[in-house]
């Protein structure tokens, strides 16, 4: 099959901090962070969505939010033709079989208390996949034999595993409720380099296997490039530019893309002379820049950069950037001169 599985409509989240009781007399404003900031996006069946960023742009938060395990605070999720943002708590339960997630940190994300079996058992329980005790512990060697561990392995603890192991665990424990999508949060940036290659390519194995579709959520670019059907670019909560994986690491539209992909070190280059280094830090969530939130460290920016947010536009067979320049064919790789 084919067509979108999942569309995102203008969605947003807004965090709000805590009025203390004094701030309340004082009629002082909560604080507000608006972590994501009106995204719209589709994943097709079957694809692989690589979103990239940097870290605190709020790829993790989109994630979440997608999947209700932080609520909206505007815009719309559907996932196969049902709005997952309306549904009530027990049916957004119920279609959480169908909408999982691989968490990054494979230390934090399991329970050292609990055994193997009952890690990645919980799907099973949870949505009444099994029949029994027997049955479930069948269910979960299987799996765990499919990434890459041993069924003698389900009654250790997460302790007694390396974290490559524990990734492999948490992958078994996403996949046990055989879902159709999976949002892969930056799933090895905490492996070592020797292992994340490995953690990639079963990921890509289990996808063909099960017919999965992917989120996946990195801040590696050469991970994406080699692993994605189409990419998009995130810079504090906003999509800058999103196209498929070739075009837009072929030919980057936005400044910020062309920066990121200036950064990937090239094995045949002795003098990088086309490496850009942005000034200046990754502004505030609490304090966003007016008009272009990139316009701060952009070299490109002009004086409506700073006045006016600019709308995505095409440049290419489903490719679209938002720049206020893009069609003056700019690069920031060479020193502003036409593409």
């Amino acid at each position: 099959m084919t067509g979108a599985l999942l569309q995102v409509e203008g969605l947003s989240k807004t965090y709000v901090g805590r009025m203390s009781l004094v701030g309340r007399l004082l009629g002082r404003r909560p604080t507000a962070v608006r972590a994501v900031s009106d995204v719209s996006l589709d994943i097709e069946r079957g694809e692989i969505l690589g979103l990239i960023g940097e870290s605190g742009c709020g790829k993790s938060t989109l994630g979440r939010a997608i999947l209700r395990l932080h609520e909206p605070s505007a815009g719309r999720v559907t996932f196969d033709g049902t709005d997952v943002t309306a549904l009530s708590p027990a049916a957004m339960t119920a279609m959480r079989r169908r909408m999982q997630i691989i968490f990054q940190d494979p230390y934090a994300s399991l329970n050292p208390r609990r055994t193997v079996a009952d890690i990645v058992g919980l799907p099973l329980q949870l949505h009444g996949l099994a029949s029994g005790r027997a049955a479930q512990r069948e269910t979960v060697a299987e799996m765990l034999e499919k990434v890459g561990l041993k069924a003698g392995q389900i009654d250790r603890y997460p302790h007694q595993f390396s974290g490559g192991q524990r990734q492999r665990i948490g992958i078994a424990r996403a996949l046990i409720s055989r879902p159709d999508f999976v949002v892969c949060d930056e799933p090895v940036s905490a492996l070592d380099v020797s292992i994340q290659a490995q953690i990639i390519q079963l990921l890509q194995d289990l996808k063909r296997e099960f017919a999965l579709t992917y989120l996946f959520i990195s801040h590696d670019i050469s991970v994406i490039g080699y692993l994605a059907d189409r990419v998009a670019v995130m810079y504090l909560g906003e999509i800058v530019e999103q196209g498929p994986v070739e075009a837009v690491l072929s030919r980057p539209r936005h400044p910020y893309t062309q920066s990121l992909l200036s950064a990937v070190p090239k094995v045949e280059a002795t003098a990088r002379t086309d490496r850009v280094r942005l000034t200046g830090d990754l502004p505030s969530p609490l304090n966003p820049p007016s008009g272009c939130k990139f316009h701060t460290r952009c070299p490109l920016a002009i004086d409506i950069c700073r006045r006016s947010a600019p709308h995505r536009e095409t440049v290419g067979q489903g490719h679209d950037a938002a720049c206020h320049r893009l069609h003056e064919g700019l690069s920031i790789t060479d020193g502003g001169s036409a593409a």
